[in-house]
């Protein structure tokens, strides 16, 4: 069974599940470091992980600017764990907690022909706007 936890300080064991699923995803350097991980699940609006077994099946996370805005990031579920809903279960959950915390507007980034999953659960492109992004 998938049960699903916020996280804000995650114990070793947890950390080292994150950082193999950023590095299945294309999404972790070997050299960013455990600091950079733990700042990011602790300094994140919220994070939200999903596990079976103590295995962490999938994740995602959610930031905000202080504002009624948020941008949900780094979605993601574990190959092994693929299709069994777990990416919109995720999803449904961070939406919840946004809504009961305020915000009234979430964005997102759909990439690796993602967009798809997104749009069947009620992300669209706003008429006459664009996803535009720099490299830095």
């Amino acid at each position: 069974m998938i049960r699903y936890r916020f996280l804000k300080n995650p114990d070793e064991k947890t950390l080292d599940q994150l950082t193999a699923l950023y590095a299945e995803q294309g999404w972790w350097d070997k050299s960013d470091s455990r600091a950079l991980l733990r700042r990011i699940v602790r300094d994140t609006h919220c994070f939200l992980a999903a596990f079976e077994g103590g295995k962490l099946a999938g994740m995602g996370r959610a930031v905000n600017a202080l504002s009624k805005e948020a941008y949900i990031h780094d979605v993601a579920v574990a190959k092994e764990f693929r299709g069994r809903d777990i990416g919109s279960g995720l999803l449904r959950r961070l939406e919840a907690r946004l809504k009961k915390d305020g915000i009234r507007w979430i964005g997102l980034i759909a990439s690796g022909g993602s967009a798809p999953f997104y749009r069947r659960l009620g992300y669209a492109t706003p008429p006459r706007h664009a996803a535009l992004t720099k490299n830095v």
